[in-house]
C-alpha cells in the first residue's frame, strides 16, 4: 500500500508525517538521516484524515494539553524491533525508561545494544516516545532528532534533571 505525508512545522524542526492507509507509519525529522525508516514511495497529500488528526494531537502535545496519542499505529520491522516500538508506548508522560529496562521488559535483559538499535530506527518518534529511553547513567544518548530535540522534548514532559552525553 503507497504511502502518503504532509509536513508539518514543529518547535523540534520540520516533521513529515506519514500514513500507510489509515494508520500512521511515520513521523520523520527535518534533517532525517536517509534510510533509517524504510517507506518506499511517499504521495504528498495535504487533507488525509489521519495526517490531519496526527498534526492536531501533535500541536497539542507541544502545547502542554496532550500526554497521551490516540493513533492507529503501523509499526514494520522485525519481530524484536516491534516488541521494543511497543514498549516506548508504555513509558509514561514524564518518566525515562534506561535501554537496559526495555531491554528487560522485551524479555532479552543482555540485548541492550539491539534495544539501543530498535530504538535509532523507531519510524514514529515522539507519538513511540524514544526519546523517553536514556543511558544507565542518566545521560542523554543518540537521538535521531538530534540530542537538543531530545533534550527539548523530555524537558516539555516535565523531565529536567538529564544532561547530554558527548
Amino acid at each position: 500500500m503507497p504511502c502518503v505525508f504532509k509536513i508539518i512545522p514543529s518547535p523540534v524542526g520540520q516533521l513529515t508525517l506519514v500514513a500507510r492507509g489509515m494508520k500512521l507509519a511515520a513521523i520523520l525529522w527535518e534533517h532525517e538521516r536517509q534510510n533509517r525508516v524504510r517507506l518506499g514511495p511517499l504521495q504528498e497529500v495535504g487533507d488525509h484524515p489521519l495526517l490531519l488528526e496526527t498534526e492536531r494531537q501533535l500541536r497539542e502535545y507541544f502545547a502542554g494539553t496532550r500526554e497521551r496519542f490516540d493513533l492507529e499505529l503501523d509499526f514494520v520491522g522485525t519481530e524484536f524491533q516491534c516488541k521494543v516500538w511497543q514498549a516506548l508506548l508504555t513509558i509514561p508522560f514524564g518518566e525515562t525508561r534506561s535501554y537496559s529496562q526495555i531491554a528487560q521488559q522485551v524479555g532479552s535483559p543482555k540485548a541492550v545494544r539491539a534495544v539501543g538499535a530498535a530504538n535509532g530506527r523507531n519510524p514514529i518518534s515522539i507519538v513511540a516516545p524514544c526519546h523517553r529511553v536514556i543511558g544507565a547513567s542518566g545521560s542523554l544518548t543518540g537521538f535521531a532528532g538530534g540530542l537538543q530535540a531530545k533534550q527539548f522534548l523530555l524537558a516539555l514532559e516535565g523531565e529536567e534533571t538529564l544532561q547530554l552525553a558527548f
